[in-house]
């Protein structure tokens, strides 16, 4: 037994150093994205993870919490701009309005937002000291949300492997960052209100809706180019910033979206917002069932 046991004892100390917890560098997007994200960091913690949140001092919800360490940094943006523009646009989602005044409404709000976010990644991209003592920190990975391209550049420049957490991200730069097929005329496009049994005009439509957005998409995203390029110290497209994520994970499934071509590094994780289930009050259920029991027209 002694070639046997010394045999497992170096196994075991070779095994060891892959199983020890990692540096995980969270680079958020406010608001609710911060929510669903923070349950992830809560579990990395649990599994013996280190995580280290990068936050600027101006925000809604990144607060200090014991399972990871909070890095804050300066921004030019004052609390009551921030809340404006957070805040201030919530209604138009609940707005009964037709289809061109409803985009035109969305696409006002995600100019005014994009400016706050650009000034935010502009003042940490810009802070060599924190910078340079991110890089000198080891981290093993980035964990961001793309809809904020800020921490997708940010993990380029440190040459860091980056995992992407969100919703959703406009532009197509989803499919464009990992070369996915994406066919407009099957596939229904978020504020079309298509469903995917659409008519001819409706597929046009479809179509046509994101050279509707190359416009709003130019004056958003454009600004994270220019920094990317000038972090790196040459011409990068944000395609290529995007391109360079190890694994994309979506907080939805195919229960509440329409089926679409995904590649073999888009992972679907729908129901992540719903670990922390309540039984329903007796008040719920006493609306709720005889909703079930209504006869409805054919």
């Amino acid at each position: 037994m002694g070639p046997q046991v010394l045999a497992g004892l170096l196994l075991c100390l070779c095994a060891g150093p892959w199983a020890e917890g990692g540096k995980v560098l969270v680079v958020p997007m406010e608001g609710s994205h911060w929510l669903s994200m923070r349950e992830a960091v809560r579990e990395l913690h649990a599994r013996g993870h280190h995580a280290v949140v990068l936050s600027p001092e101006v925000n809604m919800h990144v607060k200090p919490e014991d399972f990871f360490t909070t890095e804050t940094y300066a921004t030019p943006n004052t609390q009551d701009e921030f809340d404006y523009v957070m805040m201030g646009q919530v209604h138009v989602l609940f707005e009964r309005v037709n289809f061109l005044k409803m985009f035109w409404n969305t696409m006002v709000g995600l100019k005014n937002a994009s400016l706050i976010f650009q000034r935010s990644c502009e003042a940490l991209l810009s802070h060599k000291d924190l910078i340079r003592r991110l890089n000198a920190s080891s981290f093993d990975v980035v964990l961001t949300d793309p809809v904020y391209p800020c921490g997708a550049v940010l993990a380029k420049y440190l040459s860091l492997p980056a995992v992407f957490f969100l919703r959703g991200i406009p532009c197509d730069f989803d499919v464009e960052g990992t070369a996915c097929p994406n066919p407009f005329s099957y596939v229904p496009r978020l504020l079309t209100r298509n469903s995917d049994h659409m008519t001819f005009l409706q597929r046009v439509k479809n179509m046509l809706y994101p050279l509707a957005l190359k416009y709003i998409c130019h004056a958003s995203y454009t600004p994270y180019q220019r920094m990317a390029s000038e972090l790196l110290q040459r011409e990068v497209s944000l395609v290529e910033v995007f391109s360079s994520a190890s694994v994309w994970l979506f907080r939805g499934d195919f229960v509440m979206d329409y089926p679409r071509p995904v590649m073999p590094n888009m992972v679907f994780i729908g129901g992540i917002n719903c670990a922390n289930r309540k039984p329903l009050s007796q008040v719920c259920i006493g609306a709720f069932i005889p909703s079930m029991f209504q006869v409805r027209p054919i």
